[in-house]
């Protein structure tokens, strides 16, 4: 009897024991002790594999980008996070791309070359075939300021001061059915014979394209190319031009996905906090691969080690006050698309987000920062939706010192970095934002973005005040306040 007491208590004795280590455990991993756990080395391992030869620069609908979703979705299963889309790690999306194989052109019965003579785009290129038996010469100069009545017509216009573009965009807002655009110096580069990706198929009718001074001479009556002072002096009116255009063109398919994992919460179930990144990136052109390296695989690698982070702290007792879920979308150098089709499908409630913290190139260093170059961060949107940004960030700095540059919220910058990456399509639900980011440098967009040039000690030091924030944010009484007008226009 003495003998089982014995043991009786010495039971209860471990339990209590390993009750208090894990009582221990929970109150000394505080969010600085946590953050400790993002190391440049970890940094390094993900961003190897993710900016790897292997996923063949990450093109959206690609089979590099599958690869490396399928590498997300392995790491949120490693850390034991909860699937995000209803059981299943990835949020598909379909897009749609034009695709032209084949065009023709004819004026007056006479031929003309693909790429030598005319260049098109797939999105302005007829869906079968067009004819026109007359032009509407509108000058050099034309803009949507133009008195002249073009409605129904298709315009051609010489080249001037206006941009092309935005003479094919008066076109279109004055009510034309097309603009040919004359080109003083052909283009060098080929016809874009693959259009934008975009979320339905293409129905426009409005139709363009640029043509060399020889096709425009024709188009307005020539026999002949014409000289410079001879454009200058040419009439605005209608001109007789048989035109014969042709165009195979097509709509395909492609298939995406965000990845999506959250660690939830058991007190404020229905609120949520959201970390995001793009794992897109340009993929493969003329047989190179376009790593994006710090473009987003560094923001995409933050956002692993920051859950990893969060992780290890469940495992030592931390249970956040609501939900964080971490989010990295496809499409974003599509045009920010993965990120608008959440923010038009949402899975967790906009009203109940709390806030987006985005993370888009945090490896690299701006060549022409002017200040402490390896201690500084970009913070762009504190200033709108929620007054309680700003002071979270700051007082996280407290641990940091880093210099947290906010030259970009000037409403003036004309970089109109606020509009250009996913924390966009949250801000534009009303979801507070702060986005994070190094800046651009001379490898931004192009194949040289490569693992080896990324600065792992500096991007440990970025991502460590990121969970930092995060840590704040899940684990604060109430949501942020939503006190601050949006600011934003209507489009970007």
């Amino acid at each position: 009897m003495h003998i089982l007491k014995l043991i009786n208590m010495r039971k209860i004795f471990i339990v209590l024991l390993s009750l208090s280590i894990g009582f221990v455990n929970a109150q000394t991993m505080d969010a600085n002790t946590a953050a400790k756990t993002i190391t440049a080395a970890g940094l390094k391992k993900h961003l190897s594999i993710i900016a790897g030869e292997e996923m063949q620069g990450r093109e959206t609908g690609t089979e590099g980008e599958r690869k490396a979703a399928s590498y997300l979705v392995s790491q949120y299963k490693q850390m034991d996070l909860t699937p995000g889309n209803a059981g299943s790690y990835r949020m598909p999306f379909s897009l749609f791309q034009d695709k032209v194989t084949a065009s023709s052109l004819k004026v007056n019965g006479t031929s003309y070359t693909l790429d030598k003579d005319f260049w098109i785009s797939a999105a302005a290129a007829p869906q079968k075939s067009f004819t026109s038996p007359e032009v509407f010469y509108v000058g050099a100069e034309f803009n949507d300021k133009s008195t002249l009545d073009v409605r129904g017509k298709l315009l051609i216009s010489s080249e001037g001061k206006e941009r092309a573009m935005s003479k094919t965009m008066a076109a279109q807002k004055l009510g034309a059915i097309g603009i040919i655009n004359i080109a003083k110096t052909n283009p060098t580069m080929p016809s874009n014979l693959s259009g934008r990706l975009a979320f339905a198929a293409n129905t426009n009718t409005f139709v363009s394209m640029t043509v060399s001074k020889t096709v425009g001479a024709a188009l307005l009556g020539g026999t002949k190319e014409f000289s410079d002072q001879e454009w200058e002096t040419i009439p605005v009116g209608k001109y007789n031009a048989a035109i014969e255009w042709s165009a195979d063109r097509t709509s395909v398919t492609i298939a995406s996905a965000n990845v999506i994992a959250y660690m939830p919460s058991r007190e404020k179930t229905d609120e949520y906090l959201f970390i995001t990144s793009h794992y897109d990136h340009e993929g493969v052109k003329n047989g190179v691969i376009y790593y994006g390296a710090d473009d987003d695989g560094s923001g995409t690698t933050g956002v692993l080690a920051i859950a990893e982070a969060f992780a290890k702290a469940r495992k030592k007792g931390f249970s956040p006050k609501r939900n964080i879920v971490f989010m990295n979308v496809s499409g974003e150098e599509k045009g920010l698309l993965g990120s608008k089709y959440y923010g038009d499908h949402p899975i967790f409630p906009m009203e109940k987000t709390t806030a987006d913290l985005n993370i888009d190139m945090i490896g690299r260093i701006d060549p022409t920062y002017k200040g402490d170059s390896m201690n500084y961060v970009y913070v762009i949107g504190e200033d709108k939706l929620s007054s309680d940004l700003q002071p979270i960030t700051d007082k996280v700095n407290k641990n940091y010192n880093m210099e947290l540059d906010r030259r970009y919220n000037d409403p003036k910058d004309p970089n109109r970095f606020y509009y250009r990456s996913d924390h966009y399509n949250f801000a534009a639900k009303g979801v507070p934002v702060i986005f994070y980011f190094n800046g651009t440098h001379a490898d931004y967009h192009k194949p040289t973005d490569r693992v080896e040039k990324i600065n792992f000690d500096l991007m440990e030091k970025r991502t460590r005040i990121i969970f930092e924030t995060a840590w704040e944010m899940a684990t604060r009484e109430d949501m942020l306040k939503r006190d601050m007008p949006l600011n934003m226009p209507a489009t970007r």
